[in-house]
């Protein structure tokens, strides 16, 4: 908005650069451009500030498809002015000399503009496909259409008005017919849950199954190795066994050859000394043959010494004395006597 200011019979207007000023003098263009600032007499200068920024403007339009169904589309318009004197001459922007504000609103006339056209490509659209359509492929096809349409109608570029962008956000339907149509994708998504679910439990009893076989081929090889185990156990008691008897057998074959050798050895030194002693007594009896009754006598005595206890007083009798020559003089035809028979 301009900046004017009062003076006695004169006025200063100071504009920003973003407005086009237009001064009429007795109805004629007398300068015009952007940020102007100049002095006028309001009573003989008309002034109109036209904005030359983008504007944007919303809308939200509503229709039907051709399958009956309500349809919304809301979006924004993004214009600008490139004529600033043909839209002036269209549209009155024209402000008061003395607070710089519009007399009228020419603004609102210019979006009600545009937005009727918008609205009109719009509600062709819709009417032309049915609901399916609009809302899958429905955003980007009036984006397409209104932008097309307003860049090309020369209704605007009449008036010097140019489109800048065009931005669809959504189309809808009722809130109800919304839930209608998604209900299938709803219970496809269920299914399709549910199928998930049904498969990871299918796949979590597969691995379950597939650990208690693994557990049961475990327990098995471990039985199997326990059989192994308990065989090998055997055969080992078994060549233990066999080692212990084969060592007591080889033990009792040679304590059995040592004692064949000892008795042997034994029989040997047996037999060596019973001969010699056989031969001392039969040297010896040769010799008591041979020798007197009295050396045989005393001979007696001594043997008998070495075994009777020991005598300190041996008294001898006539009796004993006769007793012991009977004996010797009987000895020798006791000895004689066999040889003769």
């Amino acid at each position: 908005m301009a900046e004017i200011r009062s003076f006695p019979l004169f006025r200063h207007l100071r504009s920003e650069p973003s407005v086009q000023i237009l001064r009429y003098r007795s109805g004629t263009l007398d300068r015009s451009g952007p940020g102007l600032s100049f002095w006028f007499r309001p009573l003989a200068t008309a002034i109109a500030e036209v904005p030359l920024d983008d504007r944007d403007l919303d809308f939200h339009f509503h229709g039907r498809s051709a399958d009956f169904q309500a349809v919304s589309v809301q979006g924004v318009i993004t214009f600008r002015v490139v004529d600033p004197e043909t839209l002036a001459s269209r549209i009155d922007f024209s402000i008061n000399s003395k607070s710089g504000v519009w007399q009228r609103n020419p603004i609102e006339k210019l979006q009600t503009a545009v937005s009727h056209l918008a609205q009109q490509v719009a509600a062709e659209y819709l009417s032309t496909s049915d609901l399916r359509t609009l809302l899958t492929e429905g955003v980007d096809e009036v984006r397409r259409r209104i932008g097309r349409t307003l860049e090309t109608e020369g209704a605007l570029a009449e008036i010097g008005i140019s489109v800048v962008a065009v931005r669809v956000s959504a189309l809808r339907t009722t809130s109800e017919t919304e839930k209608a149509l998604e209900l299938p994708t709803r219970e496809r998504i269920q299914e399709q849950a549910d199928e998930a679910t049904f498969q990871r439990r299918a796949q979590a009893v597969e691995k379950e199954r597939a650990i208690q076989e693994n557990e049961l081929q475990n327990q098995i090889e471990l039985a199997r190795r326990e059989e192994q185990l308990v065989v090998q156990r055997g055969a080992n008691r078994r060549r233990e066994a066999e080692e212990e008897a084969a060592a007591d057998r080889i033990g009792a074959e040679s304590l059995a050859e040592q004692t064949r050798i000892t008795a042997a050895a034994e029989a040997e030194r047996v037999e060596l000394v019973d001969g010699a002693s056989a031969a001392v007594e039969r040297e010896r009896a040769k010799l008591l043959a041979e020798l007197s009754p009295i050396a045989t006598v005393a001979l007696v005595l001594r043997d008998a010494a070495d075994v009777l206890p020991q005598v300190g007083q041996l008294v001898i009798s006539p009796d004993l004395l006769t007793s012991l020559a009977t004996r010797l003089v009987l000895a020798p035809a006791d000895r004689t006597s066999p040889d003769e028979g």
